[in-house]
């Protein structure tokens, strides 16, 4: 859907609107279906209850002030910051601190559990720290070769 007949808008508090062809206004929030192995694919455009209000399949179909809307939107709701480089681990035991790289700076995390690395795909995996924070590998072959060496002893 490429919003025809809708408008969408910020308002003065800064939450995004909808308006329907029945000029029904609606404060909205963006979700993505598939954040991480499609994140510009499906997003869904729900209400304050989670009701559907609209269906979005592509971001890059939509014209570029409401995809902006939308995009400055997830961005702002959601933290999954994506590890480049593993610099170091504390230890191959768990719990183990680790210290990396994110595309958001350098942080450092504690590992819990072994079980806190999910594979997502062949080269994917997501991590979460003891916090509940989500740190994504896209793609562990990308990785340098220490990282990967580190992340090994953990798989």
């Amino acid at each position: 859907m490429n919003l025809p007949g809708y408008e969408l808008y910020r308002n003065a508090f800064g939450r995004l609107v909808l308006v329907d062809k029945d000029h029904r206004c609606e404060e909205v929030i963006p979700v993505r279906a598939f954040p991480i192995t499609a994140p510009d694919h499906g997003v869904a455009l729900v209400d304050a209850h989670g009701h559907e209000l609209a269906w979005v399949e592509r971001l890059d179909a939509l014209p570029e002030a409401y995809r902006a809307l939308i995009e400055e939107e997830l961005t702002s709701r959601e933290l999954m910051p994506e590890i480049q480089c593993i610099e170091k681990v504390s230890s191959f035991a768990t719990p183990s601190r680790w210290w990396v790289k994110t595309d958001r700076g350098e942080t450092a995390f504690v590992l819990k559990g072994e079980e806190d690395i999910r594979r997502l795909s062949l080269e994917a995996l997501l991590i979460t720290d003891s916090h509940g924070i989500h740190f994504l590998i896209r793609d562990r072959s990308l990785l340098d070769r220490h990282s990967r060496k580190l992340l090994d002893q953990f798989l």
